[in-house]
C-alpha cells in the first residue's frame, strides 16, 4: 500500500446528481449572498453610527465580521464544487482551511461567551457596568479570544498534518475538516480524537457552559425585577444573543462531540450546512430585528443617504 503523502485531495460534492447542481448552486449562492449582505450591514452601521460606539456593540462588530469570515472560508470552494465538479484541492490548502474554518469558528464560540459576560454584567450589576466593560476590557477580550481560537487552529491544524493516507484520498466531504479526514486516514487516530475532546471541550464547551451559567444569573436577576416592562425590555436585549448561541453551538457540538457510531454522511452533511452557512446568514438578521438600536441606527443611516443623495440632485 502506497502511503506516500498525497500532494492532493478530493472532495465530494454536496450532491452527484447532475440535475440538482445548478438549483444547489443558486441556493447556496443566495445563502452566502444573504450572509454578506447582512453582515457587511451589520458592520458598516455599527462602525458608521456613533450611538453604536459601545462595549455591546463593539462585541457584536468582532462577531459579525468572524462569522462573514467563517462563512466565507467554506462556502465558495463549496460552490465551486457543485457548479465545476472540480473537487481536487491540495494538502497545503485543506490544512490551510482547517486553520482558518477552526479559528474563525472557535473564535466566535468565544465571542458568544464573551456577549454573554457582557449582558451579565449590564443586567446583574448596573451600578458597575462601566468599570466591568469598557472598550479597553472589551478590546483585550476580543484579543484573547482570538488568541486562544488560533492557537487551537494552530494545534489542531499541525497534528493533522502527521496523519498518513493512501495516495488517492476521496474526502467524504465537501470541505477540509478534522472528522472526515480521521475517516479515510489509515494511521492510528487516537490522539487526534483524544485532541478533540479534550483541548477541543476546553476552547468549545467551557464557554458554551459559562455562557448558560451567565444566562441562568441573568434570569434569576430579571425575574427579580418588579416592572412588567423593565423585564421585557432585558429579555430583549437577550433574546437574541441567546437565539444565535443556540443556532451555532448546538449544531456544532453536535458534530465534533458525538460517538463515531452515530455518524452518517447525510446527517454530517446537514448538520455542516446548518452551522457553516445557515447558521452566518441568519445571525445578523436576528440581531437586527430585535435590536432596536440597531434599527434606529439603520433608519439614521438610510435618512441621511436619502438627504445627501437630494441634495446632490
Amino acid at each position: 500500500m502506497n502511503i506516500t503523502p498525497p500532494s492532493e485531495f478530493y472532495l465530494f460534492s454536496l450532491s452527484d446528481s447532475p440535475a440538482l447542481r445548478l438549483p444547489l448552486f443558486v441556493l447556496f449562492l443566495l445563502v452566502y449572498l444573504i450572509t454578506v449582505f447582512g453582515n457587511v450591514m451589520m458592520l458598516s452601521v455599527i462602525a458608521i453610527d456613533s450611538h453604536l460606539h459601545s462595549p455591546m456593540y463593539q462585541l457584536l462588530w468582532n462577531f459579525s465580521l468572524m462569522d462573514f469570515s467563517f462563512s466565507s472560508t467554506t462556502v465558495p470552494g463549496m460552490l465551486a464544487t457543485v457548479l465545476t465538479q472540480k473537487n481536487k484541492i491540495s494538502f497545503s490548502s485543506c490544512i490551510t482551511q482547517i486553520f482558518f474554518f477552526h479559528g474563525f469558528g472557535n473564535s466566535e464560540n468565544l465571542l458568544l461567551a464573551v456577549m454573554a459576560y457582557d449582558r451579565y454584567a449590564a443586567i446583574c450589576h448596573p451600578l458597575r457596568y462601566s468599570t466591568l466593560m469598557n472598550k479597553n476590557t472589551c478590546s483585550a477580550m476580543c484579543s484573547t479570544c482570538c488568541l486562544f481560537a488560533s492557537a487551537h487552529a494552530l494545534l489542531h491544524a499541525m497534528v493533522t498534518t502527521l496523519l498518513k493516507f493512501c495516495l488517492l484520498v476521496y474526502i467524504p466531504h465537501f470541505f477540509c475538516d478534522i472528522p472526515p479526514l480521521l475517516e479515510v486516514s489509515i494511521s492510528d487516530t487516537t490522539l487526534n480524537e483524544l485532541l478533540i475532546f479534550a483541548e477541543g471541550s476546553l476552547v468549545a464547551l467551557v464557554p458554551s457552559l459559562l455562557t448558560v451559567l451567565s444566562y441562568i444569573r441573568i434570569t434569576i436577576s430579571i425575574l427579580r425585577i418588579h416592572s412588567s416592562s423593565g423585564r421585557q425590555k432585558a429579555f430583549s436585549t437577550c433574546a437574541s444573543h441567546l437565539a444565535v448561541f443556540f443556532l451555532f453551538s448546538a449544531s456544532a457540538v453536535s458534530m465534533y462531540f458525538k460517538p463515531s457510531s452515530a455518524s452518517s454522511p447525510q446527517k454530517g452533511k446537514f448538520v455542516t450546512l446548518m452551522y457553516t452557512a445557515l447558521t452566518p446568514m441568519c445571525n445578523p438578521y436576528i440581531y437586527c430585528l430585535r435590536n432596536s438600536d440597531v434599527k434606529t441606527a439603520m433608519k439614521r443611516w438610510m435618512y441621511k443617504k436619502d438627504k445627501s443623495w437630494e441634495n446632490s440632485q
